[in-house]
């Protein structure tokens, strides 16, 4: 099925989409570690992975968005939930880093806020997997194979 954002027939978002995820995991990963004794550092690297998750989650937002347009009904319903649960991500990253940078609330709750995220990222990217596993968006059909030839032998 043909999504339109493109470039050289390669769809744009599951191009951009594991540079916000990484990111995300990553400053997971860097909270755990501040949280088991690591220094300082470890939180502010946190802080800015996370941040620069949701630059990248917006801007793959955007051909998601438009390759969205495009879909069938069924196929529709499915993007609609997979981009509802990413922007709630986005908006419990944004409230995150708030938390982090107004000091109200102590590491242990960002953390937690953190882990709803990944699950919830986890569960936005099995329903994407089914839009292109299952529901063939941005898949194109491979050509036709010509039949093999049997020999007979008499």
């Amino acid at each position: 099925m043909h999504t339109p954002a493109q470039v050289a027939k390669h769809p744009i978002h599951p191009m951009i989409v594991p540079i916000p995820i990484g990111l995300w995991v990553f400053s997971f990963i860097c909270d755990l570690v501040f949280e088991g004794g690591g220094r300082d550092t470890w939180n502010v690297v946190a802080h800015y992975t996370m941040v620069g998750g949701v630059v990248g989650a917006l801007i793959a937002a955007v051909p998601g968005f438009i390759d969205m347009l495009s879909l069938r009904a069924e196929t529709k319903k499915t993007a609609l939930i997979h981009m509802t649960i990413n922007l709630s991500v986005v908006v419990l990253y944004l409230i995150n880093i708030w938390l982090r940078t107004s000091s109200s609330v102590g590491a242990g709750a960002t953390t937690w806020l953190s882990l709803l995220t990944i699950i919830m990222l986890v569960i936005s990217g099995w329903l994407g997997g089914k839009m292109v596993y299952v529901q063939g968006v941005a898949v194109e059909p491979a050509p036709e194979q010509p039949a093999p030839r049997r020999e007979v032998h008499a």
